[in-house]
Formats: C-alpha cells, structure tokens, sequence
C-alpha cells in the first residue's frame, strides 16, 4: 500500500514512512518501532530476580502475566540514575516474550521517511553497533533507531525469559 504502516523487513531497508516510540535516556534521544511496542506504564513495583545479570531489574505482575524488566541506562552501560516520575516502562514484543524496558522518559510517536534514516556509522570493529537500526533525522535531532530484538543476546533473551518461569535449579527429576 505504501502508507505509514510499513515496516522494516531487513535492517536498511524501508520504503515510505515508519513510526517510531521515541525516548530519552540521559541527554540521548532513541526510538522503538512503533509496531514492536505493547504498552507504556507508568513505573511500578518491580521483584527482584536473584542471579540475572545487573541490568535485569526483576519482574513485574501486568495484569496476571509476570513480564521481566529491564534497565535500558544499565544495558548501555550508562551510569545508574534515581527514578523520577517520567520514568517509565515500555512493554515490547521481542518475539513472542513481552519484555518491559525502562526508560528516563517517553517522548512521542514520531513518522520518519525511509530517505531521513542514514546507516550507523563504523565505530571500529570492536564496537558492536548491530543493534542500531539506524540514524533517524528528526528536524534538527538525531534520533537512535533501536533494533529491540538485538539490544539482548540471545543468551541474555534466554535467561530473562527464564525469569518468567518459576526456577527449577536444584529439583531432583530423576530421584536417587
């Protein structure tokens, strides 16, 4: 159709116009596809998972379904900052596991034209940019365009989607 619904097939490649979530973390400006995003609340009480890597706040109860959560400054290695009331969680659809990510702050829902997206620059070979869909142009911002399925290792996928599961580390299945 061509509209502003179209989406991403492979990263580079767009036509028309995409929607993106935008956030802040920090002074830096990032955006969500629109599509992969679930929801957006307001921060609430999170548990804490014991064993899960530093950037994994915990789990939250949504609605009866236990999402983990994780802190998106501590992932990119930014330093730890105190929540305020714009933080926040987005929920994600990171293939079939809902995951939520907090965020300093939700900006909005912006449209970025296919031809306003330039690819990431080369940083070198030892840093991993994968996850950065691209650099969207946004008037005079430049907008990080996250590829959230890529910000997590599959690994890490693994392990935090295990947090969605009770534990069952040290059940002895097969009885002496």
């Amino acid at each position: 159709m061509g509209t502003s619904a179209e989406t991403k097939s492979r990263p580079g490649e767009t036509t028309g116009l995409d929607k993106y979530l935008t956030f802040t973390l920090g002074d830096e400006e990032y955006g969500l596809e629109i599509l992969k995003v679930r929801e957006i609340i307001g921060l609430m009480e999170i548990t804490h998972v014991p064993r899960m890597p530093e950037f994994v706040r915990g789990v939250i109860n949504l609605r009866g379904k236990i999402i983990p959560v994780i802190d998106l400054r501590l992932k990119f290695g930014m330093r730890a900052v105190d929540d305020t009331r714009e933080t926040c969680i987005i929920v994600v659809d990171l293939e079939g596991t809902n995951m939520g990510v907090v965020v300093d702050r939700v900006s909005e829902v912006l449209d970025i034209a296919a031809g306003e997206v330039e690819e990431t620059p080369e940083f070198g070979a030892a840093v991993d940019t994968a996850f950065i869909m691209g650099m969207g142009k946004a008037g005079d911002r430049v907008v990080m365009l996250l590829d959230i399925g890529k910000v997590l290792t599959g690994e890490e996928v693994a392990a935090i989607a295990g947090a969605e599961r009770p534990p069952h580390e040290g059940v002895d299945e097969g009885g002496d």
